[in-house]
């Protein structure tokens, strides 16, 4: 029995890590900054390190795109191997039918028989899956520390309660009552890769080549947790697992054989020189041109924002011979560490310094964070407009971020 060459161990070794990497990412940190978490509050998005605010989630246009790209790249060449392999649909569906098994529940027809006890204590294990995926997308939206203490002092926001409920109840639905049924009937994926397969795609199959050796003893029609048989052609169920490929070889291993089923570039076999043509050329260009636009954008941008506005609350006025306009700052932290500044301002056309009133100095914000300052510019009136600058200052004295305002007679805009 050639053991070295089944694929079981190699499959549930990468369910394990892409299933540990879902789990674990929200945990992970660059400095500060969550490697990925929306940040509801504070409008933004921390993304492996950057935060983008509301106003810059333009550059996850290029990053959108390129996983558009990436995604028809990947189907186009590995077709489902992503069904079987990393979709959280079916690792879900593989411990659910393992403990299933050990619970010496029977699956026919994707259906569990057994005593009733055997599926109380089953669908009890579907609950506690279920509320740990529910629990696992909020915290890409909340800092699982904080989540945790929020459950405990029953203070979790009512729409995340609402949320966690919604998804545990999906989840727990799907396990007790679809699993595999919705990998045949219900995902969209599968239908989408039928429309681009071709030539070059991954495929798993017996060849018709293979068929006069192969001895019909139905261990792959048994091993596929689709219920579909292999031997018919290529079919849409097909996940790519390669549970029949393991069952086949393991068969033809005790016959001192080689297996019938393997994987295979094309539904005929045309092998790996396939993948390389102009579809797969240009994706790949595609894909990793906007990736790489979009690292650079991120990676040139400035390492904090200032934004002023005036105050839509109180008006500007002249007295003792000032113009006192009070206007509105925001300063966003865009670096991985906490920084302090203050704020500055001088006319531009004589580059005299002006007075700032309000808490402009000695602003301490951590990674990613936008502040909101208030505060009152002091000019001298002279009936004349004038174009101020407000500069952002860091604690080494570097200027970080320059913004301008336009101060007429009496008023501000």
């Amino acid at each position: 029995m050639q053991k070295k060459r089944l694929l079981g161990p190699w499959r549930r070794s990468f369910q394990w890590f892409a299933s540990l990497l879902i789990l674990l990412l929200p945990w992970g940190h660059i400095g500060e900054v969550s490697l990925l978490r929306i940040d509801v509050p504070n409008l933004s998005l921390q993304l492996f390190g950057a935060t983008l605010r509301i106003e810059e989630l333009y550059l996850l246009l290029f990053f959108s795109l390129a996983m558009v790209l990436f995604f028809l790249l990947t189907t186009l060449v590995f077709g489902r191997i992503w069904c079987g392999w990393t979709c959280p649909q079916t690792t879900l569906s593989d411990i659910s039918e393992w403990v299933a098994l050990k619970l010496n529940l029977k699956i026919s027809d994707f259906r569990l028989q057994g005593a009733l006890w055997r599926k109380i204590l089953l669908h009890l294990f579907f609950i506690l899956v279920a509320v740990l995926v529910g629990s696992n997308m909020l915290w890409y939206f909340i800092e699982p520390q904080q989540y945790f203490a929020q459950i405990v002092s029953g203070q979790l926001h009512p729409v995340a309660l609402g949320t966690l409920l919604i998804v545990a109840a999906a989840v727990y639905a799907d396990l007790a009552f679809l699993r595999r049924l919705i990998c045949r009937d219900f995902c969209p994926y599968g239908r989408f890769q039928t429309v681009l397969v071709d030539t070059a795609t991954f495929t798993l199959q017996r060849p018709a080549s293979e068929a006069p050796r192969c001895i019909e003893c139905g261990a792959c029609v048994r091993a596929c947790p689709m219920e579909i048989d292999i031997r018919q052609g290529y079919q849409i169920e097909c996940i790519n697992c390669g549970r029949c490929l393991d069952a086949c070889r393991k068969i033809m291993g005790k016959r001192q054989q080689p297996g019938l089923i393997g994987y295979h570039f094309g539904t005929s076999g045309e092998g790996p020189r396939a993948v390389i043509n102009p579809r797969t050329i240009l994706l790949t260009i595609g894909a990793t041109g906007l990736l790489g636009l979009f690292v650079l954008s991120v990676q040139m941008r400035p390492e904090a924002s200032l934004k002023i506005a005036l105050s839509h609350q109180v008006g500007s006025r002249v007295t003792d011979g000032n113009q006192i306009s009070f206007f509105n700052a925001w300063i966003n932290n865009r670096s991985t560490e906490e920084a302090e500044y203050q704020l500055r301002a001088q006319n531009q056309q004589n580059g005299q310094s002006l007075t700032i009133k309000g808490p402009t100095s000695n602003i301490v914000l951590e990674s990613g964070q936008n502040r909101k300052v208030d505060l009152v510019l002091v000019t001298p009136f002279d009936g004349k407009k004038s174009t101020i600058v407000f500069s952002l200052i860091d604690h080494a004295g570097r200027t970080m971020a320059e913004t301008e305002a336009l101060i007429t007679p009496g008023q501000s805009r």
